[in-house]
């Protein structure tokens, strides 16, 4: 059996459409964590996530031939996932349910937090992830890709088909409209 390990990705995707079945299994490993990670923050539940991230696995496979050199191998994936996971929610109509959004402005404090503050984190953090819920999806996939995947501006402009600059847009516009929704519903809590 060859060894795939030394190899880029774009060499085997070539070895695989080539008929070295063997060079998927080495794609296989290097991406099914992203895949896997992606399409769990789309539809928040395990055993969906694991069902959509081999559908996406055959659907890669069946469309290797198609990958060019051009993107990074990383950026095509994560497109073909996120665009199966858009047409799985189409099709079976739920809602998008996402992790909580890493808060990237949050400077960490050098002392543990006390049992008070640790309180109201987990409560933010749970907000978060509900207003997270009821964005639009037009909004909620540049940032979960974003805060979440760490992806570039470049990556999901190339994700999304759409300019860098309407990423950019509403990524600004997510975080503006979750700190409005946190802000209203902390006022709302304390009675403000």
């Amino acid at each position: 059996m060859i060894a795939f390990t030394d190899k880029s990705d774009y060499e085997l995707v070539m070895a695989v459409v080539d008929g070295q079945q063997h060079a998927f299994d080495e794609l296989l490993q290097r991406y099914k964590n992203l895949v896997y990670s992606v399409v769990l923050r789309m539809v928040n539940d395990r055993e969906d996530a694991n069902d959509q991230a081999q559908e996406i696995f055959i659907k890669l496979y069946k469309n290797l031939e198609k990958y060019r050199p051009d993107y990074k191998f990383s950026t095509w994936v994560i497109k073909i996932a996120t665009n199966h996971v858009i047409d799985f929610r189409r099709r079976t109509k739920n809602e998008v349910l996402v992790s909580h959004l890493e808060d990237t402005d949050h400077e960490q404090s050098e002392f543990a937090p006390s049992p008070e503050e640790a309180y109201i984190a987990k409560e933010q953090t749970r907000q978060l992830a509900e207003m997270l819920q009821e964005l639009p999806e037009m909004y909620r996939i540049p940032i979960v890709l974003y805060h979440q995947q760490g992806l570039s501006y470049q990556e999901i402009s190339e994700i999304v088909n759409e300019p860098m600059s309407k990423v950019k847009n509403r990524i600004f516009r997510a975080r503006k409209l979750l700190k409005e929704n946190l802000t209203m519903k902390g006022e709302a809590s304390y009675g403000v």
